[in-house]
């Protein structure tokens, strides 16, 4: 069977699985819809963690980012990793404790203020919609290329597959589909890799093949492409170019977003007591570990075979690998010295940016043009060439997809990689949707708007915000700012300049008060906000240069400075006003004493 036909049977299978569940597990009620019931046993919550958390990002573009980035790409890999033992040993138990659906719902009780907990909605709806984004981006990634449609068209498959479990299960069958999708997903992640680490190096554990010697050679696996990437006149792989300060702004900021990401902090509360939360953390740890640790051997493998077969390789003579990606868009050549053969090296980009565009990526001529195609039948660009040799782009968002097809491994590995890259980009995708219908329907409208709503009315105007949730989600995958992982890096960073702060103040002091926590998440937002616009999406003209990047921090960082402003904010004008009420200082002694100190038991989230 060819890779399409094996491409259909294992998305379709996936995907019949995934709705299946969705309906065997629909939601009756806002218990249901919101926190699954609270009563998922504690390893299904884990795996479900663990696949809310690795997203199309990090299944689809963080071993392309390393890949492509060397040391640079690390970033993603320290920051997430960290964010979690920070959310899962910090402050999950405590939010668990203080027993509220959502951080909304926390950050109003909290500070005692109807404003705090509308602040806190549009601080989760804007970074839950740019999240999405990314995912909806992946979603169309995979699609284009295995559906071999375009990757608008991929978006809005992704958007109705999603918009049926998501609206239809809410978070219980979000849950069970979500075990399903980290099953699917990590299989998919790890099957390609040990065919390639035995190939590469003999050694079928990819983290072990990465520190291996090259098959024949006595030479390690990233010493060889250390000199393949010198000779090619790329960085050095094992270095860096960013400066350490943007490392270290952007590896922060992707830790601290990461604990104040709301999708991920409501998975704490659908067990039954905090010992299963702790216990729940320990396993999706587990299962996020898996996958973390090979992706920088996914990173190795993909870039020696990359490097190795296109390299002055006679385009005509390509594998169908290369035109096909070429088709989707997301692999461009620029003949600009008239071979025939690909030039890929490290002078530059290959193209300039088009003055539709906000960052570098191709836009070719239209299909069934006369000038369509080149003289070896490759796709003709818009984009004016650049003066240097590199004739290539490749879009790192297709280096883990790609990767089986250039190892030539069988059409069954790569279909499964397909259902692997689905079911990370939805799992995800269906979590921030229910955030956001979650923050709509509970917390403006319960909470604050309409509290005699029903619980059957609430339910259904959930429902309707999950759709219309999908429909923005969807024109934003479709119009993206950057590749998934820097997508995503953004939300991360507006995360940490919004939640953190106020998160960590509310459980760790009691002298932050309602006026502190409001205005400081206005000012992180905002400031986090503002930059990012600037020097990533502002139109041509307006945008900044990175040469005027703030002490040198890229707006994938700039989030560590909008949570130190939200800091210094919050506690000034804390000190400023008058102190909190006596029953939210009792509030904040009880969070941080256990229960059974007074006698109690656990008994999970309160019903609002």
């Amino acid at each position: 069977m060819d890779v399409t036909t094996w491409t259909y049977i294992f998305v379709g299978l996936s995907f019949a699985l995934y709705i299946g569940i969705a309906i065997w597990t629909r939601a009756g009620n806002t218990g249901d819809f919101y926190v699954a019931g609270g009563g998922v046993p504690k390893i299904a919550n884990g795996m479900a963690t663990a696949a809310d958390w690795m997203s199309a990002a990090s299944f689809l573009s963080m071993a392309g980012l390393i890949s492509v980035m060397g040391r640079d790409g690390a970033v993603y890999l320290m920051g997430w990793t960290g964010g979690y033992v920070l959310l899962a040993l910090l402050l999950a138990p405590y939010l668990r404790r203080f027993g509220k659906f959502t951080v909304p719902d926390f950050i109003g009780d909290r500070y005692d203020s109807s404003t705090a907990r509308v602040v806190a909605v549009f601080c989760a709806i804007f970074v839950s919609f740019t999240y999405v984004a990314g995912q909806m981006r992946g979603t169309g990634v995979v699609f284009s290329r295995f559906l071999e449609v375009d990757v608008n068209t991929g978006v809005i498959i992704g958007m109705v597959i999603v918009l049926f479990y998501a609206v239809l299960g809410g978070m219980k069958g979000i849950t069970y589909t979500q075990v399903a999708q980290y099953c699917v997903l990590i299989f998919a992640y790890l099957v390609p890799a040990i065919f390639i680490s035995i190939m590469l190096t003999g050694n079928p554990i990819p983290q072990l093949g990465l520190a291996s010697n090259a098959t024949g050679e006595t030479m390690g696996l990233v010493q060889k492409l250390d000199g393949l990437s010198k000779e090619l006149g790329f960085d050095q792989y094992s270095t860096g170019h960013k400066p350490m300060i943007d490392v270290f702004a952007i590896t922060l900021a992707l830790m601290v977003g990461t604990a104040g990401l709301p999708h991920v902090i409501v998975r704490f509360y659908t067990v039954k007591k905090v010992s299963d939360a702790r216990k729940s953390a320990f396993w999706a740890l587990l299962f996020i570990g898996i996958l973390y640790t090979t992706a920088p051997a996914i990173a190795v493998f993909a870039r020696t075979n990359l490097l190795g077969t296109v390299s002055e390789a006679t385009y005509t003579e390509l594998p169908s690998w290369f035109k096909k990606w070429e088709n989707s868009g997301l692999i461009a050549w620029v003949d600009k010295n008239a071979d025939g053969k690909i030039t890929y090296n490290g002078s530059g980009e290959a193209f300039k940016i088009h003055p539709t565009k906000t960052k570098v990526e191709p836009v070719f001529v239209e299909k069934g043009s006369v000038n369509e195609k080149g003289f070896s039948n490759e796709r003709i660009l818009y984009n004016e060439p650049t003066d240097n040799s590199n004739e290539l782009y490749v879009d790192p968002d297709i280096i883990v997809l790609a990767n089986p097809e250039i190892a030539q491994l069988p059409g069954w590995v790569i279909g499964l990689v397909a259902a692997g890259g689905l079911a990370a980009a939805l799992s995800t995708a269906a979590g921030l949707l229910l955030v956001i219908s979650t923050s709509i329907a509970h917390d403006l409208v319960k909470r604050t708007l309409n509290p005699s709503i029903s619980d059957k009315a609430e339910l259904l105007l959930a429902r309707i915000a999950a759709g219309v949730a999908v429909v923005v989600a969807g024109y934003f995958g479709i119009n993206p700012p950057g590749f998934v992982a820097q997508v995503v890096a953004f939300a991360f960073g507006l995360a940490a300049a919004s939640f953190f702060p106020a998160i960590v103040l509310g459980i760790f002091t009691k002298r932050v008060n309602r006026f502190g926590a409001v205005s400081g998440m206005v000012a992180g937002i905002v400031f986090t906000g503002a930059y990012i616009w600037y020097f990533t999406l502002a139109p041509t003209g307006m945008r900044g240069d990175p040469k005027d990047y703030l002490f040198g921090i890229s707006p994938q960082g700039i989030g560590s400075i909008g949570m130190l402003i939200n800091f210094a904010v919050a506690i000034t004008v804390s000190l400023f006003t008058p102190r909190p009420p006596k029953h939210i200082e009792d509030l904040v002694d009880g969070i941080r004493v256990p229960r059974a100190a007074f006698g109690k038991v656990d008994a999970g989230p309160s019903h609002h």
